[in-house]
């Protein structure tokens, strides 16, 4: 009797040790289970097909209106055509002929059992540390069945939230009524908006702040205490800057343009702030002419308000200079070059100028006590009377000498013409320079062989040329001295030798000539322009000309 007691009361013990065991099983399974939902409870299944699983995993939850209403259970990949969204949806989808997709199974408590077929899809972020969840928002139209298929593969960027149940699953395109997925934005496509230095600026900035607010909670306690006055103050302020008179919409874009417009001249800005913090250090440096500037600074500014009106004229008159300068200042970078040699050209003629000044302060002297003299201006007036009584000499001669060369010719042999000595001097010998012996020159001027005196020796003396010792053929038949040019045919005499030859002409004559005229012309019609081109002009005087011209060829 003992003895069974005994076993009976040592059993208890190990029964209850593996109903224990039994309990923390369970427990442990349905605690490992619980994401998956729990064994024995019936549930909802239905899938959605997404362009992109958005980095979802299993088990992920699925919320609706904050509440968890499940879980996914699976996600599959559905090759392009494998899609069974239009067998459910009763049209195909656009994309998934043509895309891989992937197909959300989601696993829904039965509460929300008939979900509208309508209803729109999202992926959200749980934390900051990428957990997501899909999140519902129940449409109002024909409730989904068990397996139901939503499309998400045909919806644009935004899907229309169901304002109005009354006419939403109505008013909805149709690719919305089959399901609705709306894309989020993921953190790596917001980080990757900057490129890696802004990257790696935005990490030194948080691991500043991190180590500035390190252990000073009392001080922003106090900080965030002493903020309260400033906001309160600071809400009128708002107000007012939010008003469409102070145009804060343009501030920010302006203050864009302005930091564009600087980013050129940075460096020169950094220089300047560096030089500014030595001129502060130096002003000071000297308390008492800093106090003493100060004080001079009130009537300076009382005195400035009372004289920069009056600048307003002279500074819109230097605008309007100022433009009209624009396209000079423009132009002077290309003259530049110009500019700097006729510097340097300038430059010893400038040093030279105090001496120049000097000497001409004298010679402006004298031509002063000259200008003085009443003698001057009698004699000036005589001098212009001789002017004018010489001009019409001047006009009708100068043509004849300046192109015919009459005068030269005549002086250049006239000391030859008087190179014979008598017993008294010098006698006249025109006679032996107008007609040297045939055997000294290779033609003379009365030569009737068909060639021309051209200042050349004959070939007994060796053919060298002698212009100043050989006569040289320069006249033509007609010579009207004074007509328009002076042409002198046969010969320009006043023309380098050799360059207006005649026609035929050849190389080794001297002579000037122009030989191809047909029949008698009258007085001078070819003559050489500045060109040194030979030009017909009609250059007799009407007035002495005789009233017919019989048998002439003007």
């Amino acid at each position: 009797m003992k003895r069974g007691v005994t076993n009976s009361i040592t059993a208890s013990p190990t029964m209850v040790g593996a109903v224990t065991t039994l309990i923390v099983v369970v427990a442990v399974f349905l605690a490992y289970n619980a994401n998956n939902g729990l064994p024995f409870v019936p549930v909802h299944r239905v899938s959605v097909e997404v362009p992109n699983a958005a980095r979802l995993v299993n088990n992920n939850e699925v919320r609706i209106a904050g509440k968890r209403v499940g879980v996914v259970e699976s996600i599959d990949i559905v090759a392009p055509g494998d899609s069974t969204a239009a067998d459910t949806s009763g049209g195909s989808p656009s994309g998934t002929e043509d895309a891989t997709v992937a197909r959300l199974n989601l696993k829904l408590d039965k509460s929300v059992e008939g979900l509208p077929k309508d209803s729109i899809f999202r992926v959200r972020y749980r934390s900051s540390f990428g957990l997501k969840y899909i999140e519902i928002v129940r449409g109002t139209g024909e409730p989904a069945a068990e397996g139901y298929v939503f499309n998400g593969t045909d919806d644009g960027s935004v899907c229309a939230l169901p304002t109005n149940p009354a006419t939403f699953s109505s008013s909805v395109p149709a690719s919305a009524q089959n399901g609705c997925f709306e894309e989020q934005v993921e953190f790596d496509a917001i980080n990757n908006t900057f490129d890696a230095p802004t990257r790696t600026n935005v990490r030194d900035n948080l691991t500043g702040f991190g180590n500035a607010f390190a252990a000073r909670g009392t001080s922003l306690n106090d900080a965030l205490g002493a903020l309260e006055p400033l906001l309160r103050g600071l809400r009128p302020v708002a107000q007012t800057l939010t008003e469409p008179d102070t145009q804060l919409r343009r501030f920010f874009p302006e203050l864009g343009d302005a930091a564009r417009i600087v980013a050129p001249v940075a460096t020169e800005q950094a220089e300047l702030f560096g030089f500014a913090a030595r001129t502060f250090t130096a002003i000071s440096a000297d308390p008492g002419a800093l106090q003493e500037t100060i004080s001079e600074g009130v009537p300076t500014l009382e005195t400035g308000i009372e004289t920069l009106p009056a600048q307003n004229a002279f500074l819109r008159d230097f605008a309007v200079l100022s433009r009209e300068l624009r396209p000079g200042v423009q132009g002077l970078r290309t003259t530049l070059p110009v500019l700097n040699e006729a510097i340097d050209v300038g430059t010893p003629v400038l040093r030279d100028l105090p001496t120049t000044n000097d000497l001409l302060r004298g010679v402006m002297r004298e031509l002063d006590q000259l200008v003085s003299q009443p003698t001057t201006r009698l004699t000036l007036q005589r001098l212009s009377e001789t002017f004018d009584s010489a001009k019409p000499l001047s006009v009708y001669a100068a043509p004849a000498q300046t192109v015919c060369n009459n005068f030269n010719y005549y002086v250049t042999f006239f000391a030859n013409a008087l190179s014979e000595p008598d017993n008294v001097g010098y006698t006249y010998r025109q006679i032996v320079a107008g007609a040297p012996p045939p055997f000294e020159v290779e033609s003379d001027i009365a030569s009737y062989a068909g060639t021309t005196a051209s200042g050349r020796a004959a070939a007994a003396e060796g053919g060298v040329f002698k212009p100043f010792e050989l006569p040289i053929a320069n006249v033509g038949p007609y010579m009207p001295a004074g007509q328009r040019n002076a042409d002198c045919q046969l010969g320009q005499r006043g023309y380098p030798l050799g360059e207006t030859p005649a026609a035929g002409q050849p190389p080794s004559s001297a002579a000037n000539l122009t030989s191809d005229l047909e029949g008698s012309r009258g007085p001078t019609t070819v003559f050489w322009n500045d060109d040194r081109q030979r030009e017909l002009v009609d250059s007799r005087i009407e007035s002495r000309q005789p009233s017919t011209w019989e048998g002439s060829n003007p």
